[in-house]
């Protein structure tokens, strides 16, 4: 028998759970740095106290939030409403742009 120090699915589902209710999508009146401001401390907490010891286990965090981003890059942009694939091209553009605005960017 062995142990992996990874994520639990418990904790994975109340991530989960957190991410969707912070309703991203409903924060059109803010800028993507505002946003920043009110996740990144949450985020890198959870960065830290998880990926301690295995890290790539993660990426389901930046995944799950850059989905709850491009809803609200749709929600905010009237050109990206209907247009989810050129909503995560702009939010791809503006990752290699600014790499380090989101704290779970820097785990992709």
């Amino acid at each position: 028998m062995s142990f992996t120090p990874a994520i639990s699915n418990k904790a994975k589902k109340a991530i989960r759970a957190t991410t969707r209710g912070w309703h991203l999508n409903r924060w059109s009146s803010l800028e993507l740095e505002d946003i920043a401001l009110s996740i990144d401390p949450v985020v890198r907490g959870w960065v830290n106290y998880y990926g301690a010891f295995y890290a790539s286990k993660l990426r389901f965090i930046a995944s799950n939030i850059d989905r709850h981003l491009v809803l609200w890059l749709m929600q905010k942009y009237k050109r990206l409403r209907a247009r989810p694939r050129k909503a995560w091209e702009v939010l791809a553009a503006i990752r290699a742009e600014r790499p380090t605005l989101f704290a779970h960017w820097q785990l992709i």
